[in-house]
């Protein structure tokens, strides 16, 4: 199996188990990504370094509105899909086999975790990885230490606060707090004013 072949097949609940084929090319890509990572994390870069960096990890074109404060880290990197506008803060860990689509105007927090595999439950077959993507709307705000697990789509203008644990959807507009993360109220707009 090639990495083409791979990215191809990386849809929402694509299994990969321990020791395929899949696995080995999984393993290819990942020392790939941290040799990328490695050089944007160990010394000082501009912004149109870091602009190209990221764009070597993910395979694809990354807009110059792009902002990021490095260190970042992934174990893949070709499965990150980033909109304009972005800009994601120090210390954040992208687990992409999954996918993980970030959308326009999105502000990721210090040491958030976007992660979209899961192990298998059977003891047996723990070695093996299901994946599903994670979306992340436009004009979102992921807090610091926010944690999104697998399958989660987190809506347009939604707010997650600090040290949230995201293991379901938030609609458009919400802000959701906690562990796991539940939707505590609408996030104010201009003609909503009102107290935070």
């Amino acid at each position: 199996m090639t990495v083409e072949q791979y990215l191809e097949e990386m849809k929402p609940g694509f299994t990969v188990p321990g020791g395929s084929d899949a696995h080995l090319v999984m393993h290819e890509m990942s020392q790939k990504a941290l040799q990328i990572t490695m050089e944007l994390n160990n010394k000082y870069h501009t912004h149109e370094e870091i602009i190209q960096l990221m764009s070597e990890l993910t395979g694809h074109e990354i807009d110059d509105s792009f902002g990021m404060f490095p260190p970042f880290y992934t174990d893949c990197g070709r499965n990150i899909h980033i909109g304009k506008n972005v800009f994601i803060n120090a210390g954040c860990k992208f687990q992409d086999q999954g996918g993980i689509y970030i959308g326009d105007g999105a502000l990721i927090g210090h040491n958030a975790v976007l992660a979209t595999i899961n192990h298998m439950e059977d003891p047996a077959l723990r070695g093996g990885m299901i994946f599903h993507p994670i979306h992340i709307g436009k004009n979102v705000w992921l807090g610091a230490n926010v944690t999104v697990l697998p399958g989660v789509t987190i809506g347009d203008g939604a707010i997650i606060a600090a040290g949230a644990v995201v293991t379901n959807d938030v609609p458009a507009n919400m802000i959701a707090a906690g562990v796991p993360a539940k939707v505590i109220r609408e996030g104010k707009t201009e003609d909503k004013k009102g107290e935070v």
